[in-house]
């Protein structure tokens, strides 16, 4: 019986790559969007066409309970069991302080990090019943050492995400592995609108002189989901950056 992932987030970006790791090793997937439908069918399409496992797709806004309990239960529905989860879904919204709302700043926390507390908490429930299963949980070193004003609220959801991931590994101990992933800069989406002369004083920070590549952190993601004795870690995923 093939194993089941969830990747939150996972139409595009690092959470699609993800997707495309796990099933390549065998995983059937579950393929989580909230506006991106089309990208996400594709990446169904794409996944049955090219390996022997079976793709899920749901639309679920994992910020609202009622979504997040709704998906989990079509998963164990349809494939009776959950042994990987994937805390990918992420925005960011990057604004001088004065433009920055309570609203804004609500929708960066409850998109980043109450819907990697929501997934913990229901899925971590099935993971306790099976007693297996391993939660990887997508940080940023946004929350450790590299901090922007502009997105003051990214990095504050992302610093939280930290803090629930050493909480779960506690409480879900010894049967559920809790662990992140602190990812520098990627070239994804969320990125792709930086100004080059930005990109290119950022790099002079990065030891590999580049940014990372979504296939790059997605090796990473796997290689911890798949560890059986690394828990209640933080590994930093950066090309060696450096504020020096």
């Amino acid at each position: 019986m093939n194993k089941v992932v969830i990747v939150t987030g996972s139409s595009r970006g690092i959470g699609a790559s993800t997707i495309r790791k796990f099933a390549e090793s065998n995983y059937n997937v579950v393929i989580n969007y909230l506006n991106s439908q089309k990208e996400a069918k594709s990446l169904k399409k794409e996944i049955e066409e090219k390996y022997p496992v079976k793709a899920l797709v749901i639309k679920a806004d994992v910020g609202k309970e009622d979504d997040v309990k709704a998906l989990v239960k079509r998963t164990i529905d349809t494939f009776g069991r959950i042994d990987v989860l994937i805390n990918n879904a992420g925005i960011s919204i990057d604004t001088i302080i004065e433009d920055k709302t309570v609203e804004i700043f609500n929708q960066v926390l409850t998109t980043n990090l109450l819907s990697v507390f929501l997934m913990c908490k229901h899925v971590g429930k099935i993971m306790l019943d099976q007693k297996g299963g391993s939660i990887v949980n997508i940080s940023s070193t946004n929350a450790i050492d590299t901090y922007y004003p502009y997105g003051m609220d990214y990095d504050a959801s992302k610093a939280g995400v930290i803090s629930l991931t050493h909480n779960f590994a506690t409480l879900y101990a010894p049967y559920v592995r809790v662990n992140a992933i602190a990812s520098g800069w990627v070239e994804t989406d969320m990125n792709k609108d930086l100004d080059p002369e930005f990109i290119k004083e950022e790099c002079k920070h990065i030891l590999l002189d580049r940014f990372a590549k979504p296939e790059e952190i997605a090796e990473e993601i796997f290689h911890l989901a798949e560890s059986t004795y690394i828990n209640n870690t933080i590994i930093r995923v950066d090309g060696g950056h450096s504020n020096v």
